[in-house]
């Protein structure tokens, strides 16, 4: 009995100092799906913050390269406008579909350079921005959109919604960056970089990009209702902007070392930067890293257009239209 009762003394002991022993073990957390899928990104090119964002063709380049074999060009718009007038040659494919055409109808390492092209550049940067995420790295958009090829698509689009409707509205405050906070939360059920990225695609792809479209005048009755995000350089935004916008520097800020964490993950984010475009590359990346995003669509050419084509800053104006030909 004395033998048996010692033996679960000793058995009691070596368990309480081996629960301690764990206890006292480093605790070591794995990775969130929000920071695989940055890694993984950030490790495969980081397209969005590098001198290569945003991608953009001129309508020159691509009247040049008509009769190139090496150069696509996928017209996204419908089909309607599509057969009134598309540029020679052009693929007629929904943006929802694009994904999928590029994995399963073309070759696109076949192609020096595929280009997007919808009425403003606004959804096709956006489409391009998700395709470059994919590891597209030849794909780029029409600057302008059809608005650059032709003069007649440009009245409704770039000529319509290139104003100076707000230009008063402006405030030059330095508004800084917020602390470091929470990332958003990613369940595809993945541990793959690489597979969270082909899920969150392909559910970014299912999503019409019209959705994430804010027009000016919404912005600028509510503002507090986003979280501005305005993509610009210093001397941009130093002479005026959003009232409450934050800036973060194109092309650096957004990785994880850098401003990244500053994004609120409970509040609406509006990008703003001169045309809509880069704007549109900017939210296919936060979009897919799970950031509820959206764009303020023409960027600051629907409030400011007069200031930026006198500074040079991008403005649409006349001589950003051509009169080349068009297929019907």
């Amino acid at each position: 009995m004395k033998k048996i009762t010692t033996y679960f003394t000793l058995l009691f002991v070596a368990t309480i100092l081996l629960s301690g022993f764990k206890n006292h073990q480093p605790q070591t957390n794995d990775p969130t799906e929000f920071e695989l899928l940055v890694q993984y990104l950030e490790a495969n090119g980081n397209f969005i913050n590098s001198a290569l964002a945003p991608a953009l063709v001129l309508a020159p380049e691509i009247k040049e390269n008509l009769k190139n074999k090496k150069y696509l060009v996928i017209d996204i718009r419908t089909k309607d406008w599509f057969d009134y007038g598309h540029i020679q040659n052009a693929e007629n494919v929904e943006g929802p579909e694009l994904l999928n055409y590029f994995q399963t109808k073309i070759t696109p390492a076949d192609y020096d350079k595929i280009t997007i092209v919808c009425y403003s550049g606004q959804s096709a940067a956006y489409y391009a921005g998700l395709l470059r995420l994919a590891g597209y790295n030849n794909v780029f958009n029409l600057k302008w959109g059809m608005s650059s090829w032709a003069d007649e698509f440009a009245t409704n689009i770039w000529k319509k919604n290139s104003t100076d409707a707000f230009a008063d509205k402006l405030e030059t405050t330095v508004n800084p960056l917020p602390e470091k906070g929470i990332a958003p939360t990613i369940k595809t059920g993945k541990i793959e970089g690489k597979d969270i990225l082909m899920l969150r695609l392909k559910e970014a792809f299912a999503k019409p990009y019209k959705d994430y479209i804010v027009k000016t005048e919404i912005v600028f009755e509510n503002p507090s209702e986003y979280y501005i995000l305005n993509y610009l350089n210093e001397d941009k935004y130093n002479f005026g902007h959003v009232p409450g916008a934050v800036r973060y520097q194109p092309g650096t800020s957004l990785s994880s070392t850098a401003d990244l964490y500053t994004l609120p993950t409970d509040k609406k984010i509006l990008v703003s930067c001169e045309t809509g475009q880069s704007a549109a590359y900017t939210i296919a990346y936060l979009q897919i890293l799970g950031y509820d995003t959206y764009n303020l669509a023409y960027g600051a050419n629907s409030y400011m257009n007069t200031t930026l084509n006198s500074k040079g800053w991008n403005g649409f104006s006349a001589k950003e239209t051509h009169n080349y030909p068009v297929v019907e």
